[in-house]
């Protein structure tokens, strides 16, 4: 599928995985339109291949019907609308249960909805939306009206000590690739799931804490090369699926041979997102 000339909509794209691939779509010709309850965090310096112009920020929860509906229409009004990237998400690290076994030491049940109500309701939310939207638009001349790009976690197969909530919510995204290619086949829209491994995103919080934990990852679980991924290295294969158009219903791990271990949350719990 041909990305220039075409708009898109990238929930989660004011930083990490999600930034990345808004930069690769403005580089490729798309009008994108970053939703985010975030601002991006650095603008784009303007230059005559890349002026700022083809990046609009609209602040959006992806769990809000409203708002995620806002900023697909901002998109469709852009251009057609062809691209959907959904790589909003937050994680949240805590054991199942306390070590005194109370109750009130218990994972924290709104913590758990709302890790599921924004990465698995959320992502959702913006598929159902977008592709309602891309279904009215006249198809390429391929036959394409477009292509999603969901983003999981090699939690989804391997979750570890502490990620319960995230696991499950991630698994679920996995489960819905294949359903929702089917149900979108009819119109010529293509669903796959990149599923990502350590990666160098603020979803691992931030300073001193947020660093160890990253390294903690890496060591012992990734094959080659040996390091967390780079955004831009993830980005690279969600616009190799959006564009190959014989590419549909799978789930591509890019984690250079990660297989997490099973991993101990040491008392430190928190959010993040990618």
């Amino acid at each position: 599928m041909e990305l220039s000339g075409i708009s898109a909509l990238v929930t989660g794209g004011s930083s990490g995985i999600g930034a990345a691939c808004v930069d690769g779509l403005v580089a490729r010709g798309a009008e994108v339109v970053i939703a985010d309850i975030h601002e991006p965090s650095g603008q784009p310096a303007g230059s005559p291949v890349d002026p700022p112009s083809h990046r609009h920020f609209l602040a959006t929860d992806v769990t809000d019907a409203e708002q995620v509906a806002a900023a697909v229409e901002l998109a469709a009004s852009l251009g057609p609308l062809r691209v959907l990237v959904a790589s909003a998400g937050i994680a949240w690290l805590t054991r199942t249960i306390g070590r005194d076994g109370a109750f009130g030491s218990a994972h924290d049940l709104d913590a758990f909805r709302r890790v599921v109500e924004v990465n698995t309701v959320g992502t959702f939310n913006a598929v159902r939306l977008a592709a309602s939207a891309m279904s009215r638009t006249s198809p390429d001349a391929t036959g394409t009206r477009g292509a999603v790009v969901l983003v999981a976690s090699a939690a989804a197969f391997e979750g570890q000590i502490g990620q319960v909530a995230y696991a499950a919510s991630k698994a679920a995204i996995v489960g819905m690739t294949l359903p929702l290619a089917r149900d979108l086949s009819s119109v010529g829209i293509r669903v796959n799931t990149l599923s990502p491994g350590v990666v160098d995103t603020p979803i691992y919080g931030s300073g001193a804490a947020g660093r160890k934990f990253q390294d903690e990852q890496v060591d012992g679980a990734v094959l080659y090369p040996k390091r967390a991924g780079r955004p831009d290295e993830l980005a690279s294969m969600a616009l190799e699926l959006l564009g190959n158009s014989y590419c549909n219903a799978e789930t591509v791990r890019v984690d250079a041979g990660l297989r997490l271990q099973s991993g101990v949350v040491s008392g430190w719990r928190g959010v993040g997102r990618s």
